[in-house]
């Protein structure tokens, strides 16, 4: 750490008092401290110069300019002559009580400079240190340190007077500079209170718009609910007499009405499911499902959806595989609803794979506590921009064989929705022109009802 001496002063009564106050503003002037950072400078130093003539028998101020490294700080150093034994002596106080009369100096100077420390030496010398580091960029070179200490050397010391007209003049700058900062602060706190108000208006009005969207959404759940039940009596009366037709109860068909009734029966059952999806939707959403957790098996499990989905696989030129596990699999979780999505997996990796094999299989989860299931075709796959869009309602992506197959992107969703109600969840892993493989997670042990044994 590198020292530089720049000035020492003797303080002996209150005039030095004013010229160690005076000297030191000028010097922090003279360094490149702003208004402010001068008056507080000044006011530190005077504070505890003013203590050390007051109460002992006097000292002197040294002012030096210190370097370490890159920081350069400014520091003043107090210390008296000794005079703080007798002075105790004197009063009757122990020598170390002594540094309470200078607290308030003390405090003060600490509230000023970046920091101030106090020791009592040996000889009962008080030493005040008050530091306060230059700002980059400020010429404290040894030749320009000289020159400060020899124009200071040579000014001529203020009279108490003008000292006192010097500090009225700092006063009155800093209560307009404080003025002027009251009248931002004033300024500040109506441009926050307008926001504020805006923002209370714009809260309320977003209430307001979630409060309508809330009854938006229960208005479209009794509509879907509503609109699909008055549906299924007709599309099952429907179902029903196009199924009497071509059973030739009422009699033989020719080969056009036998085209066009099944026509019929095709229609009635691809909107019988859409409303089965609408209202099973609307279940959903309006928190109506009923949720029945028993004992699955696997086996047993891919044994049903097999019976089930062989009449889907219509192409020859696809292979519809259920990949039994090598070992009995059992978990809780409701049979139905995980048929349900596992079968809308399957048709739809059905409709969309032209020629490979559909798979459902069993795969290892690194959770023991979870168990997943894979549905991996070799259809058309999906892009990866479109793969957000799958799982929203009555979304479909456009590709040739889209259009041929049937359908209202209800599936799908339907499927994540039922996956969360069971405490799973659904992903898709899919390439273009590669395939698809849909999973569904789901916990080996059901949080939604204990687990009962037989």
């Amino acid at each position: 750490m590198d020292s530089t001496r720049i000035l020492n002063l003797g303080i002996e009564g209150p005039q030095d008092v004013v010229t160690v106050r005076q000297r030191a503003r000028q010097l922090s002037s003279m360094l490149g401290f702003g208004q402010q950072e001068q008056v507080r400078i000044a006011t530190a130093v005077s504070e505890v110069a003013r203590c050390v003539c007051r109460h002992v028998y006097g000292g002197r101020a040294l002012f030096t300019l210190e370097q370490t490294g890159r920081r350069r700080e400014l520091v003043v150093t107090i210390r008296d002559n000794g005079g703080a034994e007798r002075v105790a002596l004197q009063s009757g106080a122990e020598p170390d009580v002594l540094g309470k009369q200078f607290d308030t100096a003390i405090i003060t100077a600490r509230r000023l400079m970046d920091s101030c420390e106090v020791s009592y030496q040996s000889d009962h010398a008080l030493t005040v240190s008050m530091v306060k580091a230059l700002r980059p960029g400020q010429p404290v070179d040894p030749e320009h340190l000289a020159a400060l200490g020899a124009q200071l050397a040579a000014s001529p010391a203020a009279t108490s007077f003008s000292e006192v007209q010097q500090q009225n003049h700092e006063l009155a700058g800093a209560l307009a500079e404080l003025r002027e900062r009251q009248d931002d602060l004033l300024a500040l706190t109506r441009e926050l209170e307008d926001t504020n108000r805006g923002v209370v208006a714009l809260y309320a009005e977003i209430e307001e718009k979630a409060e309508r969207i809330r009854k938006a959404d229960e208005m479209k759940s009794r509509f879907l609910s509503n609109t699909s039940h008055e549906l299924r009596t007709p599309l099952s009366s429907i179902r029903a007499l196009a199924q009497l037709l071509l059973d030739r109860m009422d009699g033989d068909l020719s080969v056009e009405q036998e085209r066009q009734i099944m026509f019929i029966a095709s229609a009635a059952n691809d909107l019988s499911t859409l409303v089965n999806d609408l209202l099973d939707l609307a279940k959903i959403e309006a928190g109506k499902v009923e949720i029945s957790i028993a004992p699955i098996d696997v086996g047993n499990l891919f044994s049903a959806l097999k019976g089930m989905l062989r009449p889907l696989a219509q192409n020859p030129r696809v292979e519809l595989q259920f990949v039994e596990p090598a070992e009995p699999v059992t978990f809780m979780s409701d049979d139905g609803k995980v048929a349900q999505i596992l079968r809308n997996f399957v048709s739809n990796a059905l409709k969309f794979t032209e020629d490979g094999e559909v798979a459902v299989r069993l795969e290892a989860h690194p959770d023991p506590d979870l168990i997943r299931f894979a549905v991996t075709d070799t259809g058309i796959g999906i892009k990866p921009d479109h793969l957000h869009l799958i799982f929203e309602e009555f979304s479909q992506i456009e590709h040739p064989l889209q259009r041929g197959a049937k359908g209202t992107g209800l599936g799908l969703p339907l499927c994540r929705q039922l996956a969360a109600l069971l405490g799973g969840q659904v992903e898709v892993r899919s390439t273009a022109g590669a395939g698809s493989t849909f999973t569904l997670t789901l916990p080996r042990r059901s949080a939604l009802q204990p687990e009962r044994t037989a």
